[in-house]
Formats: structure tokens, C-alpha cells, sequence
């Protein structure tokens, strides 16, 4: 049996992580979890654990230009704090730590009408101190790697599921309540959360090390995706075409409009992993989020 520590206690990713190996793979392994806000973490031994899982970290909730306080405490804690614990993992003898990084290293989405495609060799490039707190947090996690201390790095995109928060609660509640939704045509990447909680399994499965870039099996359309979440609500929601010029307009006082209407995928080929690690289609996980099935 396995023994991981999640480091960032009563986060999404991490609660999700423990509930889904509890009622998935209950014989898996066993899991502990620990609160990094203060320094009490630091006194307890991480020795003894198979992996270290660090979900610890600020999202992206801003918009617009943020003060220099909000700036440093993005360095503070997603990268400092994130170095930090996997150098006591590593001196305590844990074997591998996983981190969750994002695709916002990549920088912002595409304009709408304009392709974003992400392959290997497409070079980071942060838009803003959020994906730049993360992308140094991987250079300086890379440096702890060796052959006795291996390094997970998830570049994730938008990750959604019962709970989840972010741009899909937000789009859910226009799928409930608007009878109309502009039609656009888009593609985007995105990761449901037991899609993800098995690929975090495999993860330690393997005894991995390096960078991955999960998502699901296919690339998800926002008008599609308002679509069918209502239609999950039994509304019948009708996409209006002609709205471009107005969302274009938008989108140039608000970033939230390329966000949610932009393109940013992933190729395919970048998330293919040697398992299955997709455990549910787009539209059952919409069943999921959206009814708790």
C-alpha cells in the first residue's frame, strides 16, 4: 500500500484526490494531510511517504493590474512555499513529489477567432505574476530532482467538477437561467476532476517524474459546453449566432471575455499517457458536476 501527504489542507484538488482513492481504490493507499498557512508544518517528519501531493497555492482570481502586496504573496506561496516543502520532502526521504502547476504558464487564452494550439515545444511564456509564480516554482522544483527524489510537474488546463470554482460555477449559472447563448466556435482544454484524481494515482503508481499536461479526451466547446449543462437541468437553451463583433468588443475591456470565449487547448498528442487515465466522458462528467450522480 501507498502513503502520500497532501500538503494544503481543505483544498478542491486535494479533498477530491482523498474522497476519490477512498471510494475508488479504497486499498490503494493511505493518505494524510497536512496545513501549510503557518509553520507548523515544518515540524512534522515527511518521512515514510511514497509521495508528497502539494495542492497548497493562490489562484488566479484577479483581473487587471493587482498591487504589489497581492504580487508578492503569489511568489510567497505558490513559488517559495512550493520549493520549500519539497525540500523537506526530499531531506526527510520522501520518494517523489507531485505539483500542481498550470497551463497559464502558456500565458492567456487567444483572442476570439484565433487558434491557441500547445505542443512540447511550445516555450512558457506568463502573461502575469500568477503564471510566472508557478513557472519558477517548476525551475526551482527541477533543481531538487535526482535519481532518489523525482519531480511531477501538472500543467493543468481548467480543471471543473461538484464544487469546483472558477469560470465553470459561472458558466453553469448562465446555462440555468439564460434561454439564449451566443454561438462560438472555440476549443478548449479541460480536465474533469476524476480524470485528473486517476492520472494523480498513476502518478504515484509509476513512480513518475517529469512534466504531463492531462486533459480530456476531447477538446470542449464553450457554446456547447453552456448547452449542455442546461440541457442537463432539462432547459432547452438555443445558441445565436452573430454575436462575434460583440464579444470582440467586450473583450477589450474585459479579460474574462477571451477566457471564457478564446481558444487554449493542448494537442492531443501531449496528453496521451501509456493508461487510461480518462474515467469519464464530457457528458457524464456534466451529469456529475452538475446533479452529484
Amino acid at each position: 500500500m501507498k502513503k502520500v501527504l497532501i500538503t494544503g489542507a481543505n483544498s478542491y484538488i486535494g479533498t477530491s484526490f482523498e474522497s476519490y482513492i477512498k471510494t475508488k481504490h479504497p486499498a490503494y493507499c493511505s493518505i494524510d494531510t497536512v496545513d501549510v498557512k503557518d509553520e507548523s508544518w515544518q515540524s512534522k517528519s515527511f518521512a515514510g511517504y511514497d509521495s508528497v501531493f502539494h495542492v497548497a497555492g493562490i489562484a488566479h482570481s484577479d483581473s487587471g493590474k493587482i498591487s504589489k502586496d497581492k504580487e508578492r504573496l503569489y511568489y510567497s506561496v505558490n513559488t517559495e512555499l512550493a520549493v520549500k516543502t519539497a525540500q523537506k520532502a526530499k531531506a526527510d526521504g520522501a520518494r517523489q513529489f507531485i505539483f500542481m502547476s498550470s497551463a497559464i504558464v502558456y500565458g492567456d487564452s487567444a483572442p476570439i477567432g484565433k487558434e491557441k494550439l500547445i505542443t512540447k515545444e511550445t516555450p512558457p511564456s506568463p502573461a502575469n505574476c500568477y503564471g510566472d509564480s508557478k513557472l519558477k516554482a517548476e525551475e526551482g522544483l527541477r533543481r531538487l530532482e535526482d535519481e532518489s527524489f523525482k519531480v511531477v510537474i501538472l500543467r493543468c488546463p481548467m480543471i471543473y467538477g461538484k464544487g469546483s470554482k472558477g469560470n465553470y460555477p459561472t458558466l453553469s449559472g448562465l446555462a440555468r437561467k439564460l434561454p439564449l447563448f451566443p454561438d462560438v466556435k472555440n476549443s478548449r482544454s479541460m480536465l474533469y476532476i476524476e480524470n485528473l484524481c486517476e492520472f494523480v494515482k498513476l502518478m504515484i503508481e509509476d513512480e513518475q517524474t517529469g512534466t504531463f499536461w492531462p486533459q480530456n479526451q476531447g477538446y470542449s466547446n464553450t457554446s456547447e459546453l453552456v448547452k449542455l449543462i442546461a440541457a442537463v437541468h432539462g432547459k432547452k437553451l438555443r445558441l445565436v449566432k452573430g454575436f462575434g463583433w460583440a464579444l470582440k468588443l467586450a473583450a477589450l475591456f474585459s479579460g474574462m471575455v477571451n477566457k471564457a470565449f478564446g481558444n487554449l487547448a493542448y494537442s492531443k498528442e501531449l496528453s496521451e499517457y501509456s493508461k487510461n487515465y480518462r474515467v469519464c466522458d464530457l457528458a457524464e462528467s456534466i451529469k456529475r458536476t452538475e446533479g452529484g450522480l
